[in-house]
């Protein structure tokens, strides 16, 4: 089973081709080009890696947000092009989840934070389980104090350890040492990218499941409303 991972959710965008359980190509870029510019070359690119052909392919896992929500739109819209055209299956994974995978096995929780601009953060809290990554706050968009709030509540104050990651840190890791102390940990740059391949890896786990929509359907995953909709709403009065 082939299966090729699309991210486009944050600033860098990558593409990944995995097989079962074997990692065969992946790209990753992360440069001032728009995603519409480097992702439909990076997909080419590793479908060339990794020496098969798009018919080949037996399903695409895409990161379906929260994050960007132009970049979001490019991602979801190539999957699902690509899809319909090759009549394959098509799933959207949690930018989120991609992200605590990138870390799947540290010990305590992980929380993704993703900058959310206004003084929040989309994030999310997981811990490993045997089989997979166990959710425990759902996604959301939250200030660090709400987000402090919800990991100091004695269901989650029992974990030692915190382990952060994502484009977030850098903006509010220094304030959430200070709130936290040692129980704050911080990912490394490396890890707080979400990885195609982690997409692809999550996602074939789904398709072999059979846990699939029609991806007709897919829509990407904001958390929030845009700005553009804000501003109508506040106009209208809604």
């Amino acid at each position: 089973m082939f299966v090729l991972g699309i991210d486009t959710a944050t600033r860098a965008a990558g593409a990944a081709v995995i097989s079962e359980d074997r990692l065969i190509a992946e790209r990753f870029i992360h440069n001032l080009k728009t995603h519409s510019q480097n992702i439909i070359p990076m997909i080419q690119q590793v479908m060339e890696d990794a020496g098969i052909q798009p018919e080949n392919l037996h399903g695409i896992a895409v990161t379906g947000g929260p994050g960007s929500f132009t970049g979001l739109r490019i991602g979801i819209s190539v999957a699902k092009t690509m899809g319909q055209v090759l009549g394959i299956p098509v799933v959207g994974i949690s930018t989120l989840k991609v992200l605590a995978w990138n870390v799947y096995g540290v010990e305590g929780l992980i929380c993704p934070i993703l900058d959310a601009q206004k003084r929040e953060v989309y994030t999310g809290v997981y811990h490993t389980a045997p089989d997979g990554l166990e959710e425990l706050v759902h996604p959301a968009a939250l200030s660090i104090d709400r987000l402090v709030s919800e990991i100091s509540k004695p269901s989650l104050a029992k974990y030692a350890k915190i382990t952060f990651l994502g484009d977030g840190v850098p903006v509010y890791g220094d304030l959430i040492n200070e709130m936290l102390g040692q129980r704050a940990c911080r990912g490394t740059m490396i890890n707080s990218f979400p990885r195609a391949a982690a997409a692809a890896e999550l996602g074939i786990a789904q398709l072999r499941e059979g846990r699939l929509s029609d991806s007709t359907f897919l829509q990407p995953v904001y958390l929030r409303k845009s700005e553009a909709e804000l501003t109508w709403e506040e106009r209208h009065g809604s």
